[in-house]
């Protein structure tokens, strides 16, 4: 969230400063600054609520402010709500100081009151205002150096910063202080340039440094100066950046899939927010009228990998709630097979890509016998988007790791918001039960932000058993659903052999393959399948397997038989999967990180599987 960018030089900063903040767009922001200083020392700022082009159009592309050493500010909302008062640079009461700031000042209310007695007043809501009035306060009651200034207020304050500030002292002048939010610092001849990520600046130097937590760095005369906390000088080497710009865009992770990972409950809530309008699931734009969905006879839901599994979480929940019949079938099977369909059967094509060949195939066949499609796809403009005949857009951006994470969390949003429409729509379920399935939807992105709580027990958990020879999942329900998705994750990335079954087929053969130390996971978030999974998950644990159950919180009694417990949010039984599967994602992750595998492009596998 957030995205900062500083330019010091020979150029005119404005127009650098929009375009690196054009570069960091996908951050997530709400709002947009420039600060810029003249060599008179004079300071203009410019805010705008709202998207970049706001601010743009402000400033007309950054030709109407002068100056050559600039800040600028993208903002997503923490202390206080989007407004063009609390948007980004703010200022001290005089002018003297002024910056721009990523992260959270979790102390701000406790400077802010002292502060206050010593005569600062506030105009706005933010942390960010408290941070440089206090740099202020201190820079002028001791009357030293801005790093003097810095390091005196970075010690007072708790959280997490990447600051940019300018001293109206020190005109042509850049400093800046990090605490564990991303900042990387340029340069090139006589221009200097810091930024939250390489792709802000990666379009006029590749020659940067990195600058880690409490210290702070100097940017004047075309080069960068770094102080320690007790502000002594101290040297960096410098580093060439050799990635691409796409490469570039980790925001600070080790690796993209943690970063999708944790991006998830944003767009869990893009989702919700382009399907839910004015309290309504709308489904108006992917042109499906009422009588249609009234006469459709059955749901054919065909899809690969992942998003086949998206499909069979959508079969329980779409034939519970709507009481229509759903099939979901691989599209390399679906292609080549000749079952005979109703004309009145609509097919569900699932893909991120939407280039996704046998998926593509599988549409063009349904198209061809008459039937109607709707895809569910990420990327506008794909095949599959423009081929169908109708469309929802999943919003999750661009996912890079190979291994989907925010994808599948996005599709999953998408098969609910559809399945509780088809419901209502179709008399299966009351006007207050179709109320409250929404109010369940729009809580499930702060539900799934929970989970990253108590990440560490998850990655205490993954090492322990990443030596593992064979894990197994099983689960009832909606439960077998996740647990599909949990194995796929967890073999594709860690090369651990892993299988999903269904809890009640154990007996019917599956069980022979546990042995002592076998790692069984079960899942147990279905309130009407508990006790009958428990039920099997005793008889792997009499047969020496190590048993983890992943479950909601509540269920205390599975300690009593689990080896170790995770516990998730409870929600609508329907949804469960969207809190239980970060988990699973997170277990892959830290499994395939202790084993020392490259995470992010597992061997064997492409993004898009775009040939047959």
């Amino acid at each position: 969230m957030c995205g900062i960018v500083g330019y010091t030089g020979l150029n005119e900063a404005a127009p650098i400063l929009l375009e690196g903040l054009s570069k960091l767009e996908y951050r997530g922001y709400d709002s947009a600054g420039l600060a810029v200083r003249d060599a008179d020392k004079e300071t203009v700022i410019i805010k705008a609520k709202g998207k970049l082009k706001e601010l743009y159009e402000k400033t007309d592309g950054g030709s109407t402010i002068k100056g050559s050493c600039g800040i600028g500010h993208t903002r997503w909302a923490t202390h206080g709500e989007p407004s063009e008062k609390n948007a980004h640079p703010h200022c001290s009461d005089d002018g003297n100081v002024v910056g721009v700031h990523n992260g959270i000042i979790e102390n701000y209310q406790e400077l802010k009151e002292k502060l206050i007695k010593k005569g600062y007043t506030f105009y706005s809501s933010t942390d960010t205002e408290v941070a440089i009035k206090l740099i202020d306060y201190y820079y002028k009651k001791y009357n030293k150096t801005p790093i003097d200034a810095l390091n005196r207020a970075l010690v007072r304050m708790r959280g997490s910063y990447a600051l940019l500030v300018m001293f109206k002292d020190f005109p042509g002048e850049i400093y800046a202080s990090r605490k564990d939010s991303p900042m990387i610092l340029g340069v090139n001849n006589n221009d200097c340039f810091i930024a939250s990520d390489v792709p802000a600046i990666l379009k006029h130097t590749r020659n940067v440094y990195y600058i880690d937590n409490l210290e702070s760095a100097r940017l004047a005369d075309g080069k960068i100066t770094f102080y320690n906390l007790d502000g002594e000088e101290i040297q960096k080497e410098i580093t060439e950046i050799k990635w691409s710009a796409q490469a570039a865009e980790k925001d600070g992770f080790e690796h993209f899939m943690i970063k999708e990972i944790y991006e998830q409950p944003a767009v869990i809530e893009k989702v919700l927010s382009s399907l839910i309008k004015n309290g309504e699931i709308d489904l108006s734009e992917t042109k499906l009228t009422k009588e249609q969905i009234n006469e459709f006879s059955q749901v054919l839901i065909v899809a690969c990998g992942s998003a086949y599994h998206v499909g069979v979480v959508a079969q329980y929940v779409m034939e519970d709630m709507a009481k229509i019949p759903v099939r979901i079938e691989y599209a390399s099977e679906f292609r080549y097979r000749k079952s005979p369909f109703d004309k009145n059967t609509l097919v569900v094509i699932i893909s991120q890509s939407g280039e996704t060949a046998d998926s593509l195939a599988a549409l063009r066949e349904a198209k061809a016998r008459g039937l109607k499609t709707l895809g569910i796809v990420n990327v506008v403009g794909s095949s599959i988007a423009r081929e169908a005949d109708s469309v929802i857009y999943t919003h999750a951006g661009p996912e890079i790791s190979v291994a989907t994470t925010k994808a599948y969390s996005a599709q999953l949003v998408a098969v609910y918001a559809l399945s509780v429409k088809f419901a209502y729509i179709r008399g299966s379920i009351s006007e207050g039960a179709y109320r409250k399935y929404i109010k369940e939807l729009n809580s499930l992105s702060s539900l799934t932000k929970k989970i990253f709580e108590d990440k560490e027990r998850i990655q205490w958990f993954a090492s322990k058993f990443s030596n593992a020879k064979d894990i197994f999942f099983i689960g009832r329900g909606i439960d077998y659903a996740i647990s599909l998705e949990g194995s796929l994750k967890l073999k594709e990335i860690s090369y651990i052999h892993s299988e999903a079954y269904a809890a009640g087929e154990l007996k019917h053969g599956t069980i022979s393959l546990v042995e002592k130390g076998t790692l069984v996971i079960g899942v147990l978030t279905q309130n009407e399948l508990y006790e009958k999974t428990l039920s099997n998950i005793i008889e792997c644990k009499s047969r020496g397997a190590y048993i983890m159950a992943l479950t909601c919180y509540g269920n205390y009694d599975i300690e009593d038989t689990a080896d170790f417990t995770f516990y998730i949010p409870r929600t609508d039984s329907h949804f469960m999967t969207s809190c239980a599967i970060i988990t699973l994602q997170l277990l892959a992750y830290y499994v395939s990180v202790s084993r020392g595998l490259d995470v992010d492009k597992p061997r064997n596998l492409a993004k898009s599987v775009t040939v047959e």
